[in-house]
């Protein structure tokens, strides 16, 4: 049997048709019973949605029954998966015994780590957007912020904990590593004794106070650990702390630090030497003795590699790095490039610098206060009496010599120059980590006061960053390249919308852009149905 649908007129009528063969075998049709007109007939719609009732076992409801209720995410599910990877659950609950918790502290935690990857804001934020997420247990706000108290008493086991599962789970080598500085300001100018004060800010905020972060991350950018400082000390004066960390609290026998100039000071290559370590640091190359630099500048024994974008070669120097104090002396690698991108580069930067220059120089008054990683740099005084300044063409024609060329030190006499030049030049995987925590995981705006809480901040913010970085490096294991960004919008665009029909309760899935799609599948996390009851939505 079947519906077939007679025009007459201007009408369509339905009619319930059964098909059979006459007695010289000809297929026919006789109407068993007349529906009706099709237009503006209800019954006829009541009658369709009885039968599929029937045939399905399903009750059948009309669009004008169904009632919206809200729009919720449920990507969280991604982070979670590498949360319990990494037994976070586990690490936190052991804390929790420790400190005879009465609420659950991993899901407290879980809950402000997973709203900073996803839509990063304050806890008291936090706390109201909880129905925003399906699948999420909700947290009391003195919880969140009674967890924040915990973290930075239990922060040193936790990073160890976790440090030690990553090198058993998921076999991450430790044999370079690279560290760097950083610095996060307070919408504040009120210091305090521990954490929060006036200095160097690499934010350009110099009128507001700040803490300094020293970062270790391994090869794929995972972070390994962090200290905090106050907001005064200078990039170099923070390895100390940070070495004993990795010699102390994580084993860390023999491994090689790379890092960026700003950490190279004698003292600082003395104690790495000293810890067993080997380093891979920038070269503070103008500043260099003379005799060096003619070696430099020397075009012999430069092996040229070619590039794209232009010239580049390279050449090994023996480095007897003197110590001070008579304590004898670094012998050391000096791995020089050069390279006509750089070239421009530097010739660029110090024109900026003396056109600030000749700025000054039409208002001398402003000379005494300019900073002098600025154009001061290039002005001389030539009377001091009646503070006469001009451009010192000598410091401008030193400084151009040297254009284009850069210059490595390291201890590691034995490893291959290319191999050093790489790993330096993979220094920008913890400028990246730095970009990351600043702008789309936004560690500030801070709003804590206290140093406790500051410190119980940063965890949750380092736990975080260790989720995101290892989905990003599974990702790129897979040949997903793509940014933090569009991750996060990927993610959150994994949305269901709840509605209800009667007393039933039902999620609709809607369409998330394709690379969630992709994460999920890299992750092996099944996508719900596009319509599913509420009891039976597993998460």
């Amino acid at each position: 049997m079947f519906i077939k649908p007679t025009k007459s007129k201007n009408f369509t009528y339905a009619q319930l048709v059964e098909s059979y063969r006459d007695e010289e075998g000809k297929s026919r049709h006789r109407v068993i019973f007349n529906l009706g007109r099709v237009e503006d007939n209800p019954s006829l719609l009541r009658i369709g949605q009885r039968l599929v009732e029937l045939a399905s076992g399903k009750k059948v409801c009309s669009i004008e029954d169904l009632q919206g209720e809200e729009i919720l995410g449920w990507g969280h599910v991604i982070y979670k998966k590498l949360w319990q990877e990494y037994e976070l659950d586990r690490i936190l609950k052991y804390v929790s015994e420790k400190t005879k918790i009465a609420y659950d502290l991993p899901n407290t935690v879980f809950r402000m780590v997973v709203q900073h990857l996803l839509d990063p804001c304050s806890k008291l934020k936090t706390y109201s957007k909880q129905q925003e997420y399906v699948g999420l247990e909700e947290v009391e706000l003195n919880h969140l912020y009674r967890a924040l108290d915990v973290l930075q008493q239990h922060k040193e086991e936790i990073e160890e904990e976790i440090f030690h599962n990553n090198r058993t789970l998921f076999n991450m080598e430790v044999d370079i590593v690279y560290y760097d500085v950083t610095t996060f300001y307070f919408e504040s100018t009120k210091n305090d004794e521990e954490l929060k004060e006036f200095g160097y800010s690499k934010d350009g905020k110099l009128n507001r106070v700040q803490v300094v972060m020293g970062l270790f991350v391994d090869t794929e950018g995972r972070p390994i650990g962090y200290e905090l400082f106050k907001g005064n000390v200078f990039d170099s004066k923070t390895l100390k702390k940070s070495l004993e960390a990795l010699s102390e609290r994580f084993s860390i026998r023999k491994v090689v630090i790379v890092a960026d100039r700003g950490m190279n000071s004698k003292e600082n290559l003395e104690m790495i030497k000293e810890k067993g370590y080997g380093y891979v640091f920038a070269s503070k190359l103008r500043s260099m003795p003379q005799q060096v630099i003619e070696q430099v500048l020397d075009q012999e024994g430069y092996i040229q590699i070619n590039e794209e974008e232009g010239s580049f070669r390279y050449k090994v120097l023996e480095y007897d790095n003197k110590l001070t104090k008579g304590k004898g002396s670094l012998e050391e690698r000096l791995i020089v490039t050069y390279s006509d991108k750089r070239a421009r580069k530097d010739a660029a930067d110090r024109q900026r610098m003396l056109d600030k220059a000749t700025k000054l120089l039409a208002q001398p008054s402003k000379i005494d206060a300019a900073n002098k990683r600025g154009g001061k740099k290039y002005l001389k005084q030539i009377n001091a009496d009646n503070a006469r300044w001009v451009l010192d063409k000598d410091a401008i024609e030193k400084s151009s010599r040297l254009d284009g060329y850069y210059a490595i030190q390291t201890s590691e006499k034995k490893v291959d120059p290319r191999t050093i030049l790489s790993k330096h030049h993979d220094l920008w995987k913890i400028e990246e980590s730095f970009r990351i925590m600043k702008s789309n995981l936004e560690v500030r705006p801070m709003f804590h006061w206290t140093p406790r809480r500051i410190k119980g901040h940063f965890v949750v913010c380092f736990l975080a960053f260790l989720v995101q970085r290892e989905l990003e490096f599974r990702m790129r294991k897979k040949g997903i390249h793509t940014s933090t960004q569009e991750i996060q919008r990927a993610i959150n665009s994994l949305k269901v919308m709840k509605f209800s029909h009667g007393e039933q309760s039902y999620y609709m899935k809607a369409k998330s852009l394709p690379l969630a799609s992709k994460i999920l599948s890299l992750m092996k996390i099944t996508q719900p149905d596009k319509v599913t009851p509420q009891e039976e939505l597993t998460l």
